[in-house]
């Protein structure tokens, strides 16, 4: 499958060893049957009835990885999200978790959710749960739809929530300071699996989070009480790294990627890890000599997507004589983004935040238990 680098290809790298001494909805959920959970005063009612998500027709429907996809292509998304909710997304790194299907959730109703989530949050700390923003008063949670970012029919709009508290000795005309921030997503969603789902369930199975783990866990727990759901973490997989290291790479001749960072962790003793710096315009002649840019077929596909890895490697064995392909992809980032095995990723290009959330949308509904 590999394609030969042409004679007259170079790279221009910068390598660095480091030797480290250690180092619409969707049923697919982990239980059989329905369950009754106790909640408290919470705005709802002290004994829930049980919700019947687990055996929905999603079961008979079964998700596929993909074998191929169509090429990134930007898009000025700002022309259908506000530009102010966009901000919110761009920059920051954020921690990747999937989440089963919300039962009775609604987008009407945003508002009253802010202040449950908020009288949970107070409660908890209340009885003794350490919240690591320091002395509060109290917290201001909001949340808020964007618009723009769903794809299709069957995608349900994106949900943003963001969490305040002011210190216990601010002055009265202190505004509160964030304290956290995540949001839960569904991006061109399998629209067969969407569509098999009871109309009582809203699919938003990526959530992304920034902030301290002890408010995520408290959120995570909040949503699960209102809306029977499930959340798992949600890591990524070489395969995941090697289609946004192609994607990116073939946005380079229409918006400047300005670098491809690669790093890989080999099981050596201690452990090896190597970071592979490879020149933009290097890295599109060789994904443009697999996948031709002037190429009819908009599809890119998986073989494509390891041969463009497979040369990047040998390039690299011809110089440092160290078979990158004996080791695991960790990381990939250009200047529209980075991902991290672990689970962490960052925006840097609005304009191409289809592709990326395409991807992990699809991650995460794949992640789910069976």
């Amino acid at each position: 499958c590999s394609n030969p680098l042409p004679a007259f290809f170079f790279f221009w790298l910068g390598v660095f060893l480091f030797i480290m001494e250690g180092r619409g909805s969707a049923v697919n959920t982990p239980a059989s049957r329905p369950v009754t959970r106790r909640s408290k005063s919470y705005g709802r009612s002290c004994v829930e009835a049980p919700s019947y998500f687990w055996q929905t027709p999603g079961h008979l429907t079964v998700l596929k990885i993909p074998t191929s996809r169509g090429a990134a292509r930007s898009q000025l998304i700002t022309n259908k999200v506000d530009p102010e909710h966009i901000a919110l997304l761009v920059k920051n790194e954020w921690k990747l978790s999937y989440v089963t299907p919300l039962h009775h959730f609604r987008h009407t109703q945003l508002k009253s959710y802010s202040k449950h989530l908020a009288a949970f949050i107070a409660a908890e700390k209340q009885q003794g749960v350490a919240v690591e923003v320091g002395l509060e008063v109290g917290f201001k949670v909001t949340f808020t739809a964007v618009l723009g970012l769903a794809e299709t029919d069957e995608d349900a709009e994106t949900v943003f929530i963001q969490i305040q508290s002011k210190p216990v000795f601010a002055a009265a005309a202190d505004a509160p300071k964030v304290v956290w921030r995540g949001w839960l997503t569904c991006v061109n969603g399998d629209p067969e699996y969407l569509r098999s789902l009871p109309p009582d369930f809203v699919s938003l199975p990526l959530f992304c989070t920034s902030g301290p783990e002890s408010l995520t866990t408290l959120v995570k727990s909040w949503f699960e009480r209102a809306f029977d759901c499930n959340f798992g973490s949600l890591a990524l997989n070489s395969t995941t790294l090697n289609w946004l290291a192609a994607l990116w790479t073939g946005c380079h001749s229409t918006c400047n990627i300005r670098y491809l960072k690669l790093a890989w962790s080999l099981p050596t003793q201690p452990p090896l890890d190597v970071s592979y710096t490879v020149n933009p315009q290097d890295a599109w002649e060789l994904w443009n000599s697999i996948h031709p840019e002037e190429s009819t077929d908009d599809k890119i596909d998986i073989k494509e997507v390891q041969s463009f890895i497979n040369g990047l490697e040998t390039h690299f064995f011809r110089h440092f004589k160290i078979y990158l392909s004996a080791g695991t992809l960790v990381k990939v980032s250009t200047a529209l983004g980075s991902a991290h095995l672990d689970g962490k990723i960052k925006i840097g290009n609005s304009d191409y935040i289809t592709t990326l959330l395409t991807l992990l949308t699809e991650s995460a509904l794949l992640k789910m238990p069976t």
